[in-house]
């Protein structure tokens, strides 16, 4: 991989840092670069400022943030699912700031209908448990079971979730924002930068893996699928995307790859 290159992650709809796990200290070790996670107005460390209203007004703000850190640019940038969509507008907005990016299991209108980029039983299974009062850790588990194939059952991952909801809780109005604020946005016709690198979880039972297949194919970009993984794929594993990362720098073929034949 290359060195020195600083990396900026972006996590996705109501998430924050914390929701990397060890992921950054891992990309940190394999790259030899600086790594940082940037939490959207509205999340984690910024819980409590509101949820900008736009893709693009998250883009422009990611690009005033590098400024504010003094980031060398252009950086590389890994983002999941909503913070992937804010990583193709940046690119596009403000195409000095990227030098490549990694967009993990995104959807983008018009590329894709509704019902691909949220399952709709997924979506109503979450929206239930925000709505009941006191019912915090409950919504985390229902999170952490749609969006892991490894980890839905660990007590371990679960108890940190809950922690860092009751610490710093993304309010429901941020994440109705954010949510409304995915579906408006409209990707551009052809990729923003063709140093995109799409990966994908094939057991994702949030968003449906065809939105990076149809991508890919669109945008005609490198795709590569961990098939047992799913939403969550730097939780489920994050080896094999290191991996795959490290394989597209170098500019070899990208490809699924050796993968277990089953995760539990």
């Amino acid at each position: 991989m290359s060195q020195g290159q600083v990396w900026v992650l972006l996590r996705g709809l109501g998430r924050d840092a914390r929701h990397w796990g060890d992921f950054p200290q891992r990309l940190a070790s394999a790259t030899g670069s600086r790594v940082h996670c940037l939490d959207l107005p509205g999340n984690g460390a910024r819980h409590l400022q509101a949820s900008l209203p736009t893709v693009e007004a998250m883009a422009d703000w990611c690009h005033a943030e590098l400024a504010r850190l003094d980031l060398d640019r252009p950086v590389a940038v890994c983002a999941l699912s909503l913070g992937a969509m804010v990583a193709v507008a940046w690119a596009s907005r403000h195409p000095g700031d990227l030098a490549r990016a990694v967009l993990v299991n995104t959807s983008l209108r018009p590329f894709h209908p509704p019902h691909w980029r949220m399952r709709p039983a997924s979506f109503l299974g979450l929206l239930r448990h925000a709505l009941q009062p006191g019912g915090g850790d409950r919504l985390e588990a229902e999170i952490l079971r749609l969006t892991s194939r490894r980890c839905g059952a660990s007590a371990e991952v679960l108890a940190d979730w809950c922690r860092w909801r009751r610490e710093q809780p993304a309010m429901l109005r941020n994440v109705l924002v954010q949510l409304r604020a995915a579906a408006r946005y409209r990707a551009p016709a052809v990729a923003p930068t063709r140093r995109i690198l799409l990966l994908s979880g094939g057991g994702d039972a949030l968003v449906d893996p065809r939105c990076s297949q149809t991508l890919a194919q669109h945008w005609q970009l490198p795709l590569a699928v961990q098939r047992e993984a799913g939403h969550d794929l730097p939780l489920d594993d994050p080896d094999w995307v290191l991996a795959r990362i490290a394989e597209w720098e170098r500019g070899g073929a990208v490809s699924p790859a050796p993968t277990p034949a089953a995760i539990p």
